[in-house]
């Protein structure tokens, strides 16, 4: 954990947010700043701020985070129509929070990427 780190700081309490899906790994909250109807975040509760420093440890989260989104997209019955998963690494790429997390994106058609 970082001291300093929201989703940290979510993950053990002391932010309250409403928690829509948790394991023993990460858990799923509402973006604060949607960019579409459905705006999720996946996030594992051990603090990685950057892909490259990640090692064959962190695939059990990996897989937790796959099935999280799984369970998300039941819940949010988005399965049959679809969802996009993005993460954002670097300033460059529009990460806000250095700490990884996955955005899950539906509920209307979203534009591709060009």
């Amino acid at each position: 954990m970082s001291s300093d780190c929201i989703f940290c700081m979510i993950g053990v309490g002391s932010i309250k947010s409403e928690i829509l899906y948790n394991n023993d790994t990460c858990f799923v909250i509402r973006d604060i700043d949607p960019k579409a109807p459905i705006h999720l975040l996946v996030i594992p509760y051990k603090h990685f701020g950057d892909l490259t420093n990640l090692t064959s440890d962190f695939y059990e989260t990996l897989c937790d985070i796959f099935e999280a989104m799984k369970n998300m997209a039941l819940q949010m019955q988005i399965k049959d129509t679809g969802y996009r998963i993005v993460i954002n690494q670097g300033s460059n790429a529009g990460q806000q929070v250095e700490h990884l997390h996955v955005h899950m994106l539906a509920g209307k058609p979203l534009s591709t990427m060009g």
